[in-house]
């Protein structure tokens, strides 16, 4: 997993806490939640993207391109 995408993790778990601590203390929210599950799909999807692009990432320093 690339920084980026680790950062995502933390933060969706992070807002996780707050909104099952928001509900507990203020009762729930629906948009909270909502939002909470917009924020982990878009986590998801980065972590697949991330894993997706890593084996085709290119050649790496010191190793030709394709040859036209």
């Amino acid at each position: 997993m690339s920084g980026p995408t680790k950062a995502m993790s933390v933060i969706t778990v992070a807002a996780l806490v707050l909104t099952t601590a928001y509900t507990v203390a203020l009762g729930s929210s629906g948009w909270l939640w909502f939002g909470w599950v917009v924020l982990g799909v878009v986590t998801i999807g980065m972590a697949a993207a991330d894993g997706a692009a890593s084996p085709a990432r290119g050649p790496g320093p010191g190793r030709p391109g394709p040859q036209p």
